[in-house]
C-alpha cells in the first residue's frame, strides 16, 4: 500500500508519481535525519508550445463528438481524479504534481484553427473544447487562447460546445450568446460536489460549487443552453449527491445533465489511492472494492462504452438514479444539437480567394 502524502495547500497532490515511459524509477527513502521539510508554495509554470495543427479527431464510439481543440496540456485545477493527468508521461512529466503546475499553453492555437477552418476540404461537425484539461483553467485569465479560439468560431460561425468547472466561461458571454441564438454554442458546467470543503479536496484550484451553479444561471439567462455533468461519480465519496445537484442544477435553469463513473487510468490510480489514504482513509479499501466491482476485477476499464458507465449492480444503481431524478427535475426532455449549416470558411491568405 502506498504512503499517505502530504498536499500542498492549493494543489491537488504533491505526489511526484513516476511517468511511465521514464527508463529509471525515483525511491523514496530514510537518511536518519528525520527533519521536518518546510512546506513551500509550488509555483505554476507556463510554457509556451506552437503545434502545427489543433484539430483531434476522435476515433471512440462512446464519446459524443468527433473533433475537440484543447488550448491547454496540464491543468492547473488539479483535480485527483482526472482522466487526462497520464498526458504528461508524453513529455517525461510526472502525472501528478507536474501537470497540475507545468502547464503548456498552445499559444498559436487561434491561428492554426483558423487554417484548419479554411481547408478545401474540411467538413464542419462542432467541436468541443474541455474535453482533456480545462479551457478557463487559471492561465486563461492572462492569456486569453481559449477566448482567440471563440473568437475564430464566431466569425466562421462554427458551431461549438464547452466542459468547464470556471466561472470565468461567462466572460465570453458577447461571442457564446450571439452563437447560441443561432445553435451554435452550448456549455456544460462540471458540478462533483456540493459540499465546499470536498469540493476544495478533490479540485483545489476550480471555482467553487456553488458559484459554478450561479454560472449555469447566468449562462442560461444570456441565452446560451447551459447543462450540467455530475461527473465523476466517486463510489462513497460523492455519490449521495447525485439528486442534489441535479435539482440545483435544474433550479439554476439547466436542462440537460450528463454523468460519468470514475475512471483510474495508467498514474490515476496511485494517486487517487494517495489521496484517499490522505483525506479519507477510513474508506480507501472499501471504494476500491466497489470500484473494481463496477470494472469486473480491475481498477480501471479501457473498454469502449462500459469506462464511462461501469458495469454490475452499482453501476445499474447509479444510472437508475440519474434517470429517475432527471425525470423527476425536467432534465434531458431536449436535444438541442448544434447547427453545422451556417458554417462559412475564413479566407486564409495562402490560399486561391474564390471567384464568387
Amino acid at each position: 500500500m502506498n504512503p499517505a502524502k502530504k498536499i500542498h495547500k492549493g494543489r491537488g497532490t504533491s505526489s511526484k508519481v513516476d511517468a511511465r515511459f521514464l527508463e529509471h524509477r525515483r525511491a523514496e527513502f530514510d537518511d536518519g535525519w528525520a527533519l521536518e521539510q518546510e512546506e513551500r508554495a509550488i509555483p505554476t509554470e507556463i510554457f509556451r508550445e506552437t503545434p502545427r495543427t489543433v484539430i483531434t479527431r476522435n476515433q471512440s464510439p462512446d464519446i459524443p463528438f468527433e473533433t475537440s481543440v484543447n488550448p491547454y496540456r496540464g491543468c492547473e485545477h488539479g483535480c485527483v481524479y482526472c482522466y487526462a493527468r497520464p498526458s504528461h508521461a508524453y513529455v517525461d512529466l510526472s502525472p501528478g504534481i507536474d501537470f497540475e503546475t507545468k502547464i503548456f499553453a498552445k499559444t498559436n492555437a487561434a491561428e492554426i484553427l483558423r487554417k484548419e477552418l479554411g481547408k478545401p476540404r474540411y467538413v464542419c461537425k462542432p467541436i468541443a473544447m474541455g474535453t482533456n484539461t480545462d479551457p478557463y483553467q487559471p492561465a486563461e485569465r492572462q492569456l486569453r487562447i481559449t477566448r482567440d479560439i471563440i473568437q475564430v468560431l464566431h466569425d466562421c460561425r462554427h458551431p461549438l460546445s464547452i466542459v468547464t468547472k470556471s466561472w470565468l466561461v461567462e466572460r465570453d458571454l458577447d461571442l457564446l450568446g450571439p452563437m447560441a441564438a443561432d445553435g451554435l454554442a452550448k456549455v456544460f458546467v462540471s458540478v462533483t460536489s456540493l459540499n465546499h470543503d470536498l469540493a476544495r479536496r478533490l479540485e483545489p484550484r476550480t471555482t467553487a460549487p456553488a458559484r459554478r451553479l450561479k454560472t449555469v444561471q447566468a449562462l442560461n439567462r444570456a441565452g446560451v443552453p447551459a447543462g450540467v455533468m455530475f461527473a465523476p461519480v466517486i463510489p462513497f465519496i460523492n455519490d449521495a449527491e447525485m439528486e442534489s445537484v441535479l435539482q440545483q442544477a435544474a433550479a439554476a435553469g439547466a436542462k440537460t445533465a450528463g454523468y460519468v463513473i470514475l475512471r483510474l487510468p495508467n498514474e490515476v490510480k496511485q494517486l487517487f489511492r494517495e489521496w484517499l489514504e490522505t483525506h479519507e482513509p477510513g474508506k480507501t479499501e472499501h471504494v476500491f472494492s466497489i470500484i473494481r466491482d463496477l470494472r469486473s476485477g480491475r481498477e480501471n476499464d479501457p473498454e469502449y462504452f462500459t469506462r464511462m458507465r461501469g458495469q454490475g449492480v452499482y453501476a445499474d444503481l447509479i444510472r437508475s438514479r440519474f434517470q429517475n431524478a432527471c425525470r423527476k427535475f425536467g432534465l434531458n426532455n431536449e436535444r438541442g444539437e448544434l447547427n453545422t449549416g451556417l458554417f462559412k470558411p475564413p479566407v486564409v491568405a495562402d490560399r486561391q480567394q474564390s471567384l464568387f
